[in-house]
């Protein structure tokens, strides 16, 4: 769906662009759904999706990817205030037509992995495994100190240049106050109920590696994995999914 200005029907569900759904075989036996961070969209996985596709291993496993709203090729609107109750209806409503009958491994990376977080709390029926790419968990107190904007400035330098137009400053703005900076956003990820991966580079600059590992210390579901490189989704990260999902396939023969 693709509206750049103008209104938004309430008796319309809002749903994200599936910018990408392939499987080798055509008979899926795993299903795996990757939600992008918040300055890109879906293209993000290319390269990891060429990688993992080409893998002999993978055949029989079904990759999907969506475009945020306010990214990519998604609903773009004036109307939107780009939160989590929108984003999570997105791709609430985007998932159950999927009608997937197979297990479910969700993917996130940087802002994806909130909304992913936030999914779970609802969303666990068929989930087999979370995979977190650079998650940036930040606790409450972190985010009302006066040093952690200038701390990220950075970050929030880089988002700007994105800000094109009207329309997509308003997505990065309102995206980075509503999900990124929530201060709720640390007690979800505590929570996560289904068994989770959490991979991240030791040389990104945009997480808080301390976080990850506290949370990690008192939810057992989660598992970290930390490689040499940035908040990307780099090589090091994607043949670390491929060995995640290896695994799950291995257990399901």
């Amino acid at each position: 769906m693709i509206l750049k200005k103008g209104l938004i029907k309430k008796d319309k569900k809002m749903e994200l662009y599936k910018a990408h759904d392939f499987c080798a075989s055509g008979e899926a036996k795993l299903t795996v759904i990757m939600i992008h961070g918040i300055a890109t969209d879906s293209s993000s996985y290319s390269k990891a999706l060429t990688y993992l596709e080409g893998t002999t291993s993978m055949k029989d496993v079904r990759f999907i990817a969506f475009d945020l709203l306010g990214a990519g090729k998604s609903l773009t609107s004036d109307k939107l205030e780009y939160n989590f109750s929108e984003q999570l209806s997105a791709l609430e409503s985007s998932i159950k037509k999927l009608d997937l009958k197979t297990p479910v491994v969700l993917v996130g990376h940087s802002m994806g992995t909130m909304i992913l977080a936030r999914y779970l709390a609802n969303h666990k029926r068929g989930i087999k495994k979370v995979i977190l790419l650079s998650p940036p968990i930040y606790r409450k107190e972190e985010i009302e100190h006066p040093a952690f904007k200038q701390a990220m400035e950075g970050f929030f330098a880089y988002v700007k240049q994105k800000s094109a137009d009207t329309l997509k400053a308003k997505y990065f703005t309102n995206a980075i106050d509503n999900i990124v900076l929530n201060k709720n956003n640390y007690g979800f990820f505590e929570k996560i109920s289904k068994p989770t991966v959490m991979i991240y580079g030791e040389e990104d600059t945009f997480i808080a590696p301390h976080n990850i590992v506290a949370v990690a210390k008192v939810n057992p579901n989660i598992d970290i994995c930390c490689t040499p490189c940035g908040h990307s989704i780099s090589h090091e990260k994607y043949t670390k999914v491929l060995n995640i999902l290896e695994g799950i396939i291995n257990e399901t023969v």
